[in-house]
């Protein structure tokens, strides 16, 4: 396999020193996608920019999480189901809907479920959804600007999640907690 090496602050190209500096400043450390995706500047800066506008949208804090969860689970992506595990106990998700949702389960909150199943329909259909999923969506009180929204965050995750299969990105020490692996049917 090709490896490709996790920058530090210190090793980093210039250009994404501050970028990786203010994750530590957030985070308490540098997430190891953050310190591969620093190889290119310009890829750093475009997932932290997508981070801070996703951030930024009419998606409480929990439903932006549900969204990166769901997304990276259809994704199968190890790596970010772990970070956004631990974003979604921040929120102040339910340990037992955090389990539901990892797990494929559906949420108790319906609002919640209809978000996740959305998100994965978009991913796993690669955008091509039906007017049916459009409406349950907004039949579960988003709202058609959501529907952006959501994409905003695939959009996202679909950087950081095909970053993560590329170079096999291990799981920082912090996020240990929330490894989770995809199952296959």
């Amino acid at each position: 396999m090709t490896e490709f090496k996790i920058h530090t602050i210190e090793s980093a190209p210039e250009a994404a020193r501050g970028t990786l500096e203010a994750a530590r400043q957030k985070y308490g450390f540098v997430p190891n996608l953050l310190g591969e995706l620093a190889s290119s500047p310009p890829a750093v800066k475009a997932y932290v920019t997508l981070s801070d506008l996703l951030g930024q949208t009419s998606l409480n804090a929990v439903e932006q999480q549900v969204v990166l969860v769901a997304a990276s689970m259809a994704n199968g992506c190890h790596y970010c189901v772990a970070a956004h595990t631990a974003g979604l106990k921040t929120a102040g998700l339910a340990d037992d809907q955090i389990d539901a949702l990892r797990s494929g389960r559906p949420l108790a909150d319906s609002r919640l479920d209809a978000l996740g199943a959305f998100t994965t329909a978009v991913v796993e259909q690669r955008g091509w959804i039906g007017d049916a999923d459009v409406e349950r969506f907004l039949s579960a009180g988003y709202t058609r600007e959501q529907v952006f929204e959501v994409l905003l965050g695939v959009a996202m995750k679909t950087l950081s999640n095909y970053a993560n299969h590329i170079v096999a990105t291990p799981l920082d020490r912090q996020l240990q907690p929330f490894a989770w692996e995809a199952t296959t049917a």
